[in-house]
């Protein structure tokens, strides 16, 4: 095949490849953590028309979300009122098949669906269903698989989200410092039964106590404190399916006694002093 011959098939086969502009277009983004802000924004920068729901947004996700994303009551406003839907979810048994027969069948005929957060988010026999109904234009994931090969409409990557040069060195540091945040700070971050848990350190004597989520636990602890005369300066206790995780900041030292006392308490898994920053002891 000559240079002219190539150039004139390039030039006939072209339209089938025609797309439209992202300008003045909605991208619904469902869950508004680190990464699916920083969707937001991008998307925002090209043009774009945001619609975000996260039942579960943090307080600092929230501040640094961009004002001009708009907030959706529901995930199913975020299908009626997209082009572009993009899952930015944690797999866990409430977001299983979060994306279903029942929410996909109120899907405009131009959604384009986008998965790279996990496979199990999505129910496949219903995009399937979707897309040979035209409820669903396009479905794009990082998670192929038998049942989707061979379809027209659906584009899946070799799950190459986590495919980069930087990537195993960025989760190396991240879990590192993680790591570090609990040793030192008492802190959770991205633990997969624990909530996120973290506090401004206000004293140096700080307690971190694991416990099972049950009634009164918090009070067996303050009381248990209280009768040892030590003063609760600061705490949080947040909770997460039927695990719990307790800071507390005294305003003096916790004797091991206590600590043995509080051990003991029914439904306590785990106690420890966490050491002033800075303390090599």
């Amino acid at each position: 095949m000559d240079k002219e011959d190539l150039e004139k098939r390039v030039e006939d086969g072209k339209k089938q490849f025609a797309g439209f502009e992202l300008p003045g277009r909605t991208l619904g983004v469902i869950g508004l953590g680190a990464i699916g802000g920083l969707v937001a924004d991008t998307a925002i920068k090209l043009g774009m028309k945001v619609l975000g729901y996260d039942p579960e947004i943090t307080v600092d996700n929230a501040w640094r979300l961009p004002s001009a994303v708009k907030r959706a009551a529901s995930i199913d406003e975020v299908i009626k009122g997209s082009d572009f839907v993009t899952l930015h979810v944690p797999l866990v048994e409430k977001t299983r098949h979060l994306i279903d027969s029942r929410r996909l069948a109120q899907a405009p005929g131009r959604l384009v669906l986008l998965n790279f957060a996990r496979e199990g988010v999505v129910d496949e026999a219903a995009v399937l269903k979707a897309l040979s109904e035209k409820h669903l234009r396009k479905y794009i994931t990082d998670f192929p698989s038998p049942a989707l090969q061979g379809n027209p409409n659906v584009l899946a990557f070799p799950h190459l989200g986590a495919s980069t040069e930087e990537a195993e060195e960025n989760c190396a540091l991240m879990v590192v410092d993680q790591l570090r945040r609990f040793l030192e700070e008492g802190a959770i971050c991205n633990a997969v039964n624990y909530p996120d848990v973290e506090m401004a350190r206000e004293s140096p004597h700080r307690i971190a106590i694991s416990n099972a989520n049950v009634p009164n636990m918090v009070g067996q602890i303050s009381t248990t404190m209280a009768q040892a005369g030590l003063n609760i300066h600061n705490m949080v206790n947040k909770s997460r399916g039927e695990m719990a995780y307790t800071l507390l900041d005294l305003d003096s030292a916790a004797a091991p006694e206590l600590i043995l006392r509080i051990s003991h308490i029914p439904g306590v898994l785990s106690i420890r002093t966490v050491p002033p920053m800075g303390n090599d002891a």
